[in-house]
């Protein structure tokens, strides 16, 4: 989340055109050419994208990762081969790999950080260009991945779901959805253009048990009901039991499984460094709490209710509600601040009853909050906008979704919980990153997972970045990756 962000809950953005028709999935072997109108609609997005994700990961990590898609990429039937398409790493907390329309590859460098080589690496790209080559937009009703990212109060107005959909959330995890089908013919077009590319056709089996194993393991770090307890690459890409097993069957019969390229040190080389988990400039997720260093507050979440981290706003989910922590323009006058979230979550043009806002105190802060009922299509909800004024010219704000009759419901000890930290304490936050080292003749699974930057799961964690086995034994010479603090820029 920056400083000074816009009503998060009113970001609408346009929708990538629609695909042309085109030839069936199987039809692999005829090259083809990326419709052009797709490829300026996919440009004319892409800032749009970058910026919603928390900008790009730029410098020569991503030139290496955009030569690997290249690579991989080149074996598909578009015409053009690696320079058709696009590949950005993006700065984001989330482990997420998508494909638009028109030749477009997104990969965040929390899920680059979860690859242990190259060639898995490869075989992420080589899945995403695997759904533009077989077509598989155009199958789902020719929906753009940009005419998912909407606003909540589409969610609200309209009813298309249960207590609707906040943009934060939906920004950040959001991803096209397959198919069953679509994915597994994404998962054996990936291995065969890892084969062609040269690499090691097993990798994209090895990396989908990296995932799933990562997967599970936040599932018990944070709870089932947290949002980012599964990685939305899992969550879009389903991680059904036979997808390793298949993907195993499909290296072998290309003939090459277990040879070709891994390219381990180079990419362990290119991803020292790499920064994983929240970056400290858009505010830490740390169990309940939200810490912002640079805005220099803090807030809990009710025990239960995950948070997701966007460049607009925290977004929060539980079983009985949705909420929003964002800023906006602010006038002094914290009245018509919260009148204008309303406006910013239901269209200026709504009709929706809400009380005149009334001012309190809320830790020291000035503080003004209104509830309105909202009709939607799965019947009435509680729309709660709780403002503060932080200072003179800034004001941020919670927006709450409960069911009818439950105003602030779960979330009142979360509107009692903002508060300021102090200057040590901001600077004590530090980002979390990979940290390349080489396995000394004492160095043990334990003693290495001791130096893990976490205060929980430090062993298994350890385990699933490095892809190794409950069983596996570490050997001098050996290289694996270490999550530790790094500095602040």
């Amino acid at each position: 989340m920056k400083m000074k962000a816009l009503f998060a809950l009113s970001v609408s953005l346009a929708a990538v055109a629609s695909v042309a028709a085109g030839t069936p999935a199987s039809a692999q072997s005829k090259t083809r050419s990326l419709s052009q109108s797709t490829v300026a609609a996919a440009a004319k997005q892409h800032p749009k994208i970058v910026e919603e994700f928390g900008g790009e990961d730029a410098g020569a990590r991503s030139a290496y990762v955009r030569k690997v898609g290249a690579r991989v990429a080149a074996q598909t039937n578009i015409a053009g081969g690696g320079n058709a398409f696009h590949v950005t790493v993006l700065n984001s907390p989330v482990m997420n790999a998508f494909a638009v329309p028109g030749g477009y590859l997104y990969v965040t460098r929390q899920l680059v950080g979860l690859a242990n080589d190259e060639a898995e690496l490869a075989s992420v790209l080589g899945h995403e260009a695997g759904h533009i080559a077989a077509r598989h937009s155009s199958e789902r009703k020719r929906a753009g991945l940009l005419s998912q990212i909407l606003a909540v109060g589409v969610g609200v107005v309209t009813g298309s779901s249960q207590l609707g959909s906040f943009a934060g959330q939906i920004s950040q995890g959001v991803v096209l959805s397959y198919s069953r089908k679509q994915e597994l013919e994404a998962d054996a077009l990936g291995v065969r253009y890892l084969a062609a590319a040269g690499y090691d056709p097993s990798a994209s089996a090895s990396f989908l048990s990296s995932l799933g194993a990562a997967t599970s393991l936040e599932a018990r770090a944070v709870g089932r009901n947290d949002e980012r307890s599964t990685p939305s690459w899992a969550r879009s890409h389903p991680l059904s039991a036979d997808r390793v097993t298949r993907a195993t069957s499909s290296a072998k019969a290309t003939g090459r499984a277990g040879t070709g390229l891994r390219n381990r040190d180079a990419f362990l080389a290119q991803i020292d460094g790499i920064m994983v988990d929240d970056d400290p400039k858009q505010g830490v997720i740390d169990g309940r709490t939200f810490t912002h260093p640079d805005l220099r507050l803090r807030f809990a979440v009710p025990d239960g209710y995950g948070m997701q981290n966007g460049t607009r706003a925290v977004s929060i989910a539980g079983q009985r509600g949705q909420a929003q922590f964002s800023g906006g323009a602010f006038n002094g006058d914290l009245g018509a601040y919260v009148e204008q979230a309303f406006r910013a979550i239901v269209g200026q043009n709504a009709q929706v009853g809400y009380t005149e806002p009334r001012g309190t105190t809320i830790n020291g802060f000035p503080a003004a909050y209104s509830t309105a009922r909202v009709n939607t299509q799965s019947g009435p909800v509680d729309l709660t906008i709780v403002a503060y004024r932080w200072d003179a010219d800034t004001a941020y704000h919670f927006a709450m979704i409960t069911p009818a009759g439950s105003g602030l419901g779960p979330f009142a000890p979360m509107v009692e919980s903002l508060t300021r930290i102090s200057a040590a304490e901001a600077a004590a936050i530090r980002p979390r990153i990979i940290d390349v080292v080489t396995v000394g003749p004492r160095d043990t699974v334990a003693s290495l997972a001791g130096r893990m930057a976490y205060n929980d799961h430090r062993e298994e964690r350890f385990r699933v970045l490095n892809g190794l086995a409950s069983n596996a034994v570490l050997r001098p010479g050996q290289k694996v990756k270490l999550v530790v603090y790094g500095t602040r820029a």
